[in-house]
Formats: structure tokens, C-alpha cells, sequence
């Protein structure tokens, strides 16, 4: 017989988006089959999500607990070009991969494996992240579908698995290096960082007057 836990996965829309106070939607279904979650703490699942969870768990159905969100539109992440400054943070940040770019380079975000999750609104340096509405005038899950959920759960465990990966065969490991020395040339690359990231925030700000004065 099928886990409890894997029932409730299964019945979680899949954006990864740690709305619920865990860091994924297997954790947030782990912890109601241990009894330390709510099944009202997911706002993409809204109420309708909310319903699902009760059936399955036998809770008394109610509404979404707004101290986790509020019930909303799914939401499509788009890159303003312009401001992107090509840092690949929002990559890192992207649970199903679905912003495409390289260092130094503007990305753009794949539209059909964008959850609407939003980690990556926090996780850019420029504020050039906005988010539309993907589905105008439906909600929670009238506004998603058990074909894009699943598609969203295979492309997080791909990204899980990228991540996870062990080095390559026949890669030796790296010698052992003095600490300090460590610490000191991650700060100077910190330092470069930021400085790269303010350079470019300085240049979008000016091609950003020029416009307004032009």
C-alpha cells in the first residue's frame, strides 16, 4: 500500500516553493503524515488544495491559513532584459531549472517550466524579476493541472539529482589548503563580486537617465 506520504504528495501542486515553512513539497508532505504540519499551509493549492489534503488525511476541511499566504493566480516569472545584469543567481535559485542564461549574459525564463514559485525574486541583486499572471481569473488549482504539476515534480527531482551528483570517475580530489588563505581569497572574490554587481547597477542607472532625458 501506498505511504500516506506519497498520497499527499501527489496531491500538492509541485512549485517547490516553500510557502508551507519546508523546503520542498515532499518535506511539507512528510511532516502532515507526521502530524507536525497543517494541510491548510499551502496558498498554490489554495482551498481547493486544502480539500484534497483532508480526504486524504480525514481532517476536518477549512480554509487556507493565511499566515502562509493567500490563495492567488499561478504566476509566470518574466526578466526585464534590460536590467539583467547576467549574475546567474537567480539560476541557483530556480527549483526546476527554468531560467536559462550564463555568467555575464542576460537570461530569460523558459515559460512552460516556470512554477511561479518567486525564490527567484529574492535571490536577484537588481530587481529586474517581475511576475504576470499565467492563468487570468482562476486560482490555486483551477489555475494548474495535474499534468504541470507532475511535469514540475520530475523537473525539481532532475534538479535535485544535478545537484547531488558525485564528482566524475577518475577526478582526483583536491589537496588540502591552509584555511586562511581560503578565507582570504573568498573574501577578494566577494569583494569582485561586488564591485562587478555594483559597476553594473551603476551603468543600468545611467542608461536608465539617458532614456528619461532623451
Amino acid at each position: 500500500m501506498t505511504r500516506l506520504a506519497d498520497r499527499l504528495l501527489d496531491a500538492l501542486p509541485q512549485t517547490q516553493c516553500t510557502r508551507c515553512g519546508y523546503p520542498d513539497c515532499a518535506g511539507y508532505a512528510e511532516a502532515i503524515e507526521r502530524g507536525e504540519a497543517g494541510i491548510d499551509q499551502c496558498p498554490p493549492g489554495g482551498d481547493e488544495g486544502v480539500r484534497r489534503l483532508a480526504a486524504l488525511t480525514g481532517a476536518a476541511a477549512r480554509t487556507l491559513n493565511p499566515a502562509f499566504g493567500t490563495e492567488g493566480p499561478r504566476l509566470l516569472a518574466v526578466i526585464d532584459e534590460a536590467w539583467c545584469i547576467g549574475c546567474t543567481r537567480c539560476l541557483d535559485a530556480c527549483p526546476t531549472d527554468a531560467i536559462l542564461g550564463v555568467n555575464k549574459h542576460m537570461h530569460t525564463v523558459i515559460a512552460a517550466q516556470c512554477t511561479g514559485c518567486e525564490l527567484c525574486l529574492p535571490a536577484c541583486p537588481v530587481d529586474c524579476i517581475a511576475f504576470e499572471d499565467a492563468a487570468p481569473g482562476r486560482t490555486g488549482w483551477q489555475a494548474w493541472s495535474a499534468p504541470q504539476a507532475e511535469a514540475a515534480r520530475a523537473r525539481y527531482a532532475a534538479h535535485r539529482a544535478r545537484r547531488q551528483a558525485p564528482p566524475s570517475p577518475g577526478r582526483q580530489p583536491a589537496a588540502p589548503v591552509d584555511a586562511a588563505a581560503t578565507e582570504d581569497a573568498a573574501t577578494q572574490q566577494a569583494a569582485r563580486k561586488r564591485s562587478v554587481v555594483e559597476a553594473a547597477l551603476a551603468r543600468a542607472r545611467a542608461a536608465a537617465q539617458a532614456r528619461q532625458g532623451a
